[in-house]
């Protein structure tokens, strides 16, 4: 059955492929983040333990909701490594940095993930996509958020 919800299947197309995008960042700053979480060591440890938990889980939720949404738009979610891969602006971590570069990874992979987001707000304006334009608003609002927290820890 075809969608009508007032929004043409071109725009859809356009706000979907954005919101792939930002799905495939946030997946895999979640993967990051818990990769972070199980392997920070040193003096930090406990803190920063406790918030990649935090961060973690929460963008577990995000990419349900981000996944939903592009389905919601007609268009299947990726769901692959291989299809993050191509599409992610944040580049996996390979090895175990130590606490302080892996505070700063996350820093640059929340603004990226803000970044994205930022880029399909205007595609979601056009169309008169309010849901998508929330969606993207609050990603927007906790990512500059969180970034700002980690970059706190990194002062002098």
């Amino acid at each position: 059955m075809e969608i009508d919800i007032g929004i043409s299947k071109k725009d859809r197309k356009a706000i979907a492929d954005g919101l792939s995008r930002l799905l495939a960042d946030t997946y895999t700053l979640y993967l990051k983040t818990h990769n972070f979480h199980w392997n920070v060591e040193g003096p930090m440890f406990n803190t920063l333990h406790i918030m990649f938990e935090t961060q973690y889980n929460e963008l577990a939720l995000a990419v349900d909701l981000i996944a939903e949404r592009i389905r919601a738009l007609g268009y299947p979610a990726p769901g692959s490594y291989a299809a993050y891969a191509k599409l992610s602006s944040i580049k996996e971590e390979q090895g175990v940095p130590n606490a302080e570069a892996m505070i700063k990874q996350l820093v640059q992979g929340q603004e990226s993930v803000v970044k994205t987001a930022r880029s399909v707000f205007p595609a979601a304006e056009k169309a008169g996509d309010e849901p998508t334009a929330d969606l993207l608003t609050q990603r927007m609002q906790l990512h500059e958020k969180n970034a700002w927290m980690l970059r706190s820890l990194l002062s002098k």
